[in-house]
Protein backbone atom coordinates (compact mmCIF):
# COMPACT_ATOMS: atom_id res chain seq x y z
CA UNK A 1 0.00 0.00 0.00
CA UNK A 2 1.33 3.42 -0.93
CA UNK A 3 -0.17 5.80 1.63
CA UNK A 4 0.97 8.89 -0.24
CA UNK A 5 -0.78 7.70 -3.39
CA UNK A 6 -4.05 7.49 -1.41
CA UNK A 7 -3.62 10.98 0.06
CA UNK A 8 -6.16 13.57 -1.11
CA UNK A 9 -4.70 16.76 -2.51
CA UNK A 10 -6.08 18.98 0.27
CA UNK A 11 -7.25 16.92 3.25
CA UNK A 12 -5.53 14.14 5.16
CA UNK A 13 -8.48 13.48 7.48
CA UNK A 14 -12.18 14.04 6.85
CA UNK A 15 -15.03 13.52 9.32
CA UNK A 16 -18.49 13.56 7.79
CA UNK A 17 -21.53 13.76 10.11
CA UNK A 18 -19.75 11.65 12.75
CA UNK A 19 -21.63 10.67 15.90
CA UNK A 20 -20.32 8.54 18.74
CA UNK A 21 -21.71 7.55 22.13
CA UNK A 22 -20.56 4.90 24.61
CA UNK A 23 -23.75 2.82 24.58
CA UNK A 24 -25.05 3.66 21.13
CA UNK A 25 -28.39 5.46 21.07
CA UNK A 26 -28.98 4.64 24.75
CA UNK A 27 -26.53 7.34 25.87
CA UNK A 28 -26.09 11.03 24.99
CA UNK A 29 -23.48 11.36 22.22
CA UNK A 30 -19.91 12.28 23.13
CA UNK A 31 -19.43 13.36 19.52
CA UNK A 32 -22.59 14.71 17.93
CA UNK A 33 -22.82 14.94 14.12
CA UNK A 34 -19.40 16.51 13.57
CA UNK A 35 -18.08 17.32 10.11
CA UNK A 36 -14.48 18.44 9.80
CA UNK A 37 -11.64 18.48 7.28
CA UNK A 38 -8.03 18.44 8.50
CA UNK A 39 -5.69 19.64 5.81
CA UNK A 40 -2.31 18.31 4.77
CA UNK A 41 0.49 19.81 6.85
CA UNK A 42 -1.66 21.80 9.28
CA UNK A 43 -1.48 21.69 13.07
CA UNK A 44 -5.08 21.47 14.18
CA UNK A 45 -5.60 22.02 17.90
CA UNK A 46 -8.72 20.54 19.49
CA UNK A 47 -9.52 22.81 22.43
CA UNK A 48 -12.19 22.20 25.02
CA UNK A 49 -13.09 21.39 28.59
CA UNK A 50 -12.82 17.89 30.03
CA UNK A 51 -15.55 15.73 28.52
CA UNK A 52 -16.02 17.88 25.43
CA UNK A 53 -15.01 15.03 23.09
CA UNK A 54 -11.40 15.91 22.24
CA UNK A 55 -9.75 12.56 23.01
CA UNK A 56 -12.72 10.67 21.56
CA UNK A 57 -12.10 12.40 18.23
CA UNK A 58 -8.47 11.26 18.27
CA UNK A 59 -9.55 7.68 18.94
CA UNK A 60 -12.03 7.83 16.07
CA UNK A 61 -9.26 9.03 13.74
CA UNK A 62 -6.92 6.14 14.50
CA UNK A 63 -9.66 3.51 14.65
CA UNK A 64 -9.60 2.82 18.39
CA UNK A 65 -13.29 3.74 18.27
CA UNK A 66 -15.85 3.39 15.48
CA UNK A 67 -18.60 5.96 14.89
CA UNK A 68 -22.23 5.03 15.39
CA UNK A 69 -22.96 7.03 12.25
CA UNK A 70 -21.05 9.02 9.68
CA UNK A 71 -17.62 8.40 8.21
CA UNK A 72 -14.06 9.01 9.36
CA UNK A 73 -11.81 9.08 6.30
CA UNK A 74 -8.03 8.87 6.71
CA UNK A 75 -5.75 9.22 3.69
CA UNK A 76 -8.69 8.80 1.33
CA UNK A 77 -10.14 5.67 2.94
CA UNK A 78 -12.84 5.21 5.64
CA UNK A 79 -11.34 3.84 8.84
CA UNK A 80 -13.76 0.90 8.69
CA UNK A 81 -12.07 -0.20 5.45
CA UNK A 82 -8.54 -0.06 6.86
CA UNK A 83 -6.78 -2.95 8.50
CA UNK A 84 -6.70 -1.59 12.05
CA UNK A 85 -3.05 -2.47 12.66
CA UNK A 86 -1.91 -0.88 9.39
CA UNK A 87 -3.92 2.25 10.15
CA UNK A 88 -2.46 2.70 13.64
CA UNK A 89 1.11 1.96 12.61
CA UNK A 90 0.80 4.69 10.01
CA UNK A 91 -0.26 7.29 12.59
CA UNK A 92 2.04 8.59 15.32
CA UNK A 93 0.35 8.86 18.73
CA UNK A 94 1.74 10.82 21.68
CA UNK A 95 0.13 10.88 25.13
CA UNK A 96 1.03 12.33 28.52
CA UNK A 97 4.35 11.01 29.89
CA UNK A 98 5.04 9.50 26.47
CA UNK A 99 3.38 6.14 27.24
CA UNK A 100 6.76 4.39 27.12
CA UNK A 101 7.27 0.70 27.83
CA UNK A 102 9.15 0.67 31.16
CA UNK A 103 11.15 -2.52 30.45
CA UNK A 104 12.41 -1.22 27.07
CA UNK A 105 15.39 1.05 26.61
CA UNK A 106 14.90 4.42 24.94
CA UNK A 107 16.25 2.97 21.69
CA UNK A 108 13.91 -0.03 21.91
CA UNK A 109 10.91 2.22 22.58
CA UNK A 110 11.67 4.45 19.60
CA UNK A 111 12.46 1.54 17.30
CA UNK A 112 9.38 -0.53 18.16
CA UNK A 113 7.19 0.27 15.14
CA UNK A 114 10.08 0.08 12.63
CA UNK A 115 10.93 -3.34 14.14
CA UNK A 116 7.31 -4.47 13.74
CA UNK A 117 7.52 -3.21 10.16
CA UNK A 118 10.57 -5.47 9.73
CA UNK A 119 13.13 -2.75 9.10
CA UNK A 120 16.75 -3.88 9.04
CA UNK A 121 18.51 -3.41 12.42
CA UNK A 122 21.04 -0.97 10.96
CA UNK A 123 18.23 1.16 9.52
CA UNK A 124 16.44 1.16 12.88
CA UNK A 125 19.60 2.17 14.72
CA UNK A 126 20.19 5.03 12.30
CA UNK A 127 16.58 6.21 12.63
CA UNK A 128 16.76 6.11 16.44
CA UNK A 129 19.91 8.21 16.40
CA UNK A 130 18.38 10.73 13.98
CA UNK A 131 15.25 11.13 16.07
CA UNK A 132 17.04 11.50 19.39
CA UNK A 133 19.07 14.30 17.87
CA UNK A 134 15.89 15.82 16.41
CA UNK A 135 14.19 15.99 19.83
CA UNK A 136 17.30 17.30 21.55
CA UNK A 137 18.66 14.19 23.29
CA UNK A 138 22.22 12.91 22.89
CA UNK A 139 21.98 9.33 21.49
CA UNK A 140 25.18 8.26 23.24
CA UNK A 141 23.79 9.39 26.59
CA UNK A 142 20.14 8.40 26.30
CA UNK A 143 19.71 5.46 23.89
CA UNK A 144 20.44 2.79 26.51
CA UNK A 145 18.52 4.39 29.38
CA UNK A 146 15.16 3.13 30.55
CA UNK A 147 12.16 5.39 31.13
CA UNK A 148 12.58 5.50 34.92
CA UNK A 149 16.02 7.02 34.37
CA UNK A 150 14.55 10.00 32.50
CA UNK A 151 12.91 13.21 33.64
CA UNK A 152 9.32 13.92 32.66
CA UNK A 153 10.43 16.24 29.87
CA UNK A 154 12.91 13.68 28.57
CA UNK A 155 10.24 10.96 28.54
CA UNK A 156 7.98 13.26 26.56
CA UNK A 157 10.73 13.91 24.03
CA UNK A 158 11.22 10.16 23.64
CA UNK A 159 7.45 9.78 23.19
CA UNK A 160 7.52 12.26 20.32
CA UNK A 161 10.53 10.49 18.78
CA UNK A 162 8.75 7.13 18.99
CA UNK A 163 5.64 8.56 17.31
CA UNK A 164 7.82 9.80 14.43
CA UNK A 165 9.88 6.64 14.08
CA UNK A 166 8.19 5.18 10.99
CA UNK A 167 7.79 8.65 9.42
CA UNK A 168 3.96 8.75 9.58
CA UNK A 169 2.01 11.35 7.64
CA UNK A 170 -0.23 12.01 10.66
CA UNK A 171 0.66 12.76 14.27
CA UNK A 172 -1.97 12.65 17.03
CA UNK A 173 -1.04 14.28 20.34
CA UNK A 174 -3.27 13.95 23.41
CA UNK A 175 -2.30 16.66 25.94
CA UNK A 176 1.35 15.59 25.60
CA UNK A 177 2.70 18.35 27.86
CA UNK A 178 -0.14 18.38 30.39
CA UNK A 179 1.65 16.44 33.15
CA UNK A 180 4.83 18.53 33.09
CA UNK A 181 5.83 21.33 35.42
CA UNK A 182 5.18 24.82 34.02
CA UNK A 183 8.82 25.61 33.16
CA UNK A 184 9.45 22.31 31.34
CA UNK A 185 6.08 22.58 29.62
CA UNK A 186 6.87 26.06 28.30
CA UNK A 187 10.29 24.89 27.06
CA UNK A 188 8.81 21.92 25.20
CA UNK A 189 6.02 24.03 23.72
CA UNK A 190 8.57 26.43 22.25
CA UNK A 191 10.75 23.61 20.93
CA UNK A 192 7.77 21.74 19.50
CA UNK A 193 6.59 24.90 17.75
CA UNK A 194 9.94 25.05 15.95
CA UNK A 195 9.92 21.31 15.28
CA UNK A 196 6.48 21.44 13.64
CA UNK A 197 7.79 23.72 10.91
CA UNK A 198 10.54 21.22 10.12
CA UNK A 199 8.36 18.10 10.19
CA UNK A 200 5.69 19.01 7.63
CA UNK A 201 3.27 16.55 9.28
CA UNK A 202 -0.48 16.76 9.66
CA UNK A 203 -0.88 17.14 13.42
CA UNK A 204 -4.00 16.92 15.58
CA UNK A 205 -3.18 18.24 19.05
CA UNK A 206 -5.54 17.99 22.03
CA UNK A 207 -5.39 20.51 24.86
CA UNK A 208 -7.58 22.39 27.35
CA UNK A 209 -4.95 25.16 27.58
CA UNK A 210 -5.81 28.19 25.43
CA UNK A 211 -2.28 29.59 25.64
CA UNK A 212 -0.92 26.32 24.27
CA UNK A 213 -3.49 26.34 21.48
CA UNK A 214 -2.64 29.92 20.50
CA UNK A 215 1.08 29.13 20.43
CA UNK A 216 1.02 25.85 18.50
CA UNK A 217 -2.02 25.83 16.22
CA UNK A 218 -2.40 26.77 12.61
CA UNK A 219 -6.14 26.35 13.31
CA UNK A 220 -8.12 25.98 16.53
CA UNK A 221 -11.31 23.94 16.84
CA UNK A 222 -13.27 24.53 20.05
CA UNK A 223 -15.47 21.66 21.21
CA UNK A 224 -18.37 21.90 23.63
CA UNK A 225 -20.51 18.87 24.53
CA UNK A 226 -19.48 17.01 21.40
CA UNK A 227 -20.13 19.91 19.02
CA UNK A 228 -17.78 22.25 17.18
CA UNK A 229 -18.68 25.73 18.42
CA UNK A 230 -15.75 27.68 16.97
CA UNK A 231 -13.11 27.26 14.27
CA UNK A 232 -10.47 29.86 13.48
CA UNK A 233 -6.82 30.66 13.02
CA UNK A 234 -5.09 31.66 16.28
CA UNK A 235 -5.00 35.35 15.38
CA UNK A 236 -8.77 35.35 14.84
CA UNK A 237 -9.91 32.97 17.56
CA UNK A 238 -10.27 35.44 20.43
CA UNK A 239 -12.46 37.71 18.30
CA UNK A 240 -15.21 35.09 17.95
CA UNK A 241 -18.42 36.12 19.69
CA UNK A 242 -19.36 32.87 21.43
CA UNK A 243 -19.82 32.26 25.18
CA UNK A 244 -17.39 29.32 25.27
CA UNK A 245 -14.69 31.29 23.46
CA UNK A 246 -15.19 34.11 25.95
CA UNK A 247 -15.01 31.65 28.85
CA UNK A 248 -11.61 30.39 27.68
CA UNK A 249 -10.38 33.90 26.88
CA UNK A 250 -11.23 35.05 30.41
CA UNK A 251 -8.72 32.52 31.77
CA UNK A 252 -5.72 34.32 30.30
CA UNK A 253 -4.45 37.68 31.42
CA UNK A 254 -2.58 38.62 28.28
CA UNK A 255 -1.80 37.26 24.83
CA UNK A 256 1.38 35.39 23.86
CA UNK A 257 3.69 37.54 21.78
CA UNK A 258 3.39 35.10 18.87
CA UNK A 259 -0.18 36.23 18.18
CA UNK A 260 0.07 39.90 19.06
Amino acid sequence: MNAKADLPSESTIVLHDVTYSINGKASPPIIDCISLEIHVGETLVLLGRSGSGKTTLLKLINGLLSPQSGDVIVQGRPTCEWDAIRLRRGIGYVIQEGGLFPHFTVAQNIGLVPKLEKWEPARIAKRVEELLILVGLDPHEFATRRPHQLSGGQRQRVGVARALAADPLILLMDEPFGALDPVTRAELQREFSKLVRRLGKTIVFVTHDLREALLLASRIILLESGHIVASAKPQDFLHIDHPEVKAFASCIDDLPGAIA
